[in-house]
């Protein structure tokens, strides 16, 4: 990968949030057993009647590698995470996604969204674990399904993230390399009007996510976009999700180009895909500027947001399912846990 000097359009900043220490990962204990991640929780208790699935299981062994001292019981959820993962993919390198709590699979192995964070995760566990047999046995996984591609813009630019991470440690890794490449030529280009010049006509949901994809491809040796053609979408992503000098991300439901934006629900994986790809881009381009987005996401959790609230559960160390328009969602899923977790692991760098 190759260094670039480019610049964005000068970035909106703000008060840096008084971050509360480094994550907690005692709710993501709570809601792990020695299978893997339930998905769901009613206020701080886990649900195990939901099961598993795949991509919370991915998004755990994300925030459990990128750790850089990880204690024991974050070590040992990374190596449970990992073991679902590989169970959890077939010969050819797609995955299944939902397990039950009775251990028995409900669906057959796929490529979509749960493909690309799969390969996020494993990406990231070959890249950063500590641990040597953690880091081995995930690359093998990777590359297995480093080799297959999905139709699915958001699960290629999911597992493009996976590539960058494994192009890291190992840059002559010819699968992440083409992995990446396609991931990038799958988000697409931006369009020509700056009022919108996202590549679709609608955002759905963790955009950020495919921008930071084309960020990261642009430092490609070959065949990779511009990075201006990424930091023009962050920008613009940047710009239009800024509301009085704090993040309001684009809710659930998307908004589709001419219509009205709505305002809520906001979820928390918005903001933590934000975080990631501000972060991407103040690492690539050197301009200190694009860290007010890591803040500004960082912020959002702490409650500089639309309803002024934590979206947080001290007391658990669990995050909020999502921001209505009468305040938070107090369940506390995986889903928004980890997304929390995944802003806060940013302050160690950009706080």
């Amino acid at each position: 990968m190759t260094a670039t000097t480019s610049r964005p359009s000068e970035p909106q900043s703000g008060p840096r949030p008084n971050v509360p220490g480094p994550p907690s990962f005692a709710h993501l204990t709570r809601l792990s057993d020695d299978t893997g991640l339930f998905e769901h929780a009613r206020h701080g208790i886990v649900r195990r009647e939901h099961g598993y699935c795949t991509d919370d299981v991915a998004r755990g062994l994300v925030v459990t590698s990128r750790e850089p001292e990880p204690t024991e019981e974050v070590l040992r959820l990374a190596e449970c995470y990992l073991a679902f993962l590989t169970h959890a993919q077939d010969c050819g390198g797609a995955f299944r996604n939902r397990l039950g709590h009775d251990r028995r699979w409900t669906d057959e192995p796929g490529l979509g969204d749960w493909w690309g964070r799969a390969l996020w995760g494993l990406g990231t566990a070959a890249a950063r674990s500590p641990a040597p047999w953690i880091r081995e046995e995930a690359l093998v996984a990777f590359s297995r399904g480093a080799a297959r591609r999905s139709p699915a813009p958001h699960a290629m630019a999911f597992a493009g993230l996976g590539a960058v991470e494994v192009l890291r440690r190992h840059p002559a890794h010819t699968a992440a390399v083409a992995l990446l490449a396609d991931a990038a030529a799958a988000v697409g280009a931006p369009g020509s009007d700056p009022r919108w010049p996202w590549p679709r006509q609608r955002l759905t949901y963790a955009s950020a996510a495919l921008v930071e994809v084309v960020i990261a491809a642009s430092q490609l040796r070959h065949g990779g976009p511009t990075l201006d053609d990424g930091l023009r979408m962050l920008a613009w992503l940047r710009d239009i999700q800024l509301r009085d000098g704090h993040l309001s991300v684009v809710p659930a439901g998307g908004w589709q180009r001419g219509a009205a934006r709505l305002r809520h629900d906001q979820q928390p994986i918005e903001a933590a895909a934000f975080a990631d790809a501000c972060a991407t881009a103040a690492t690539i381009t050197g301009d200190p500027g694009w860290e007010a987005g890591v803040h500004q996401a960082i912020g959002w959790f702490l409650g500089d947001n639309d309803v002024g609230t934590p979206m947080w559960n001290r007391a658990t160390g669990g995050g909020y399912d999502g921001l209505t328009p009468h305040g938070p969602n107090l369940n506390q899923g995986a889903e928004s846990t980890l997304a929390l977790i995944a802003t806060l692991q940013h302050a160690r760098r950009w706080s």
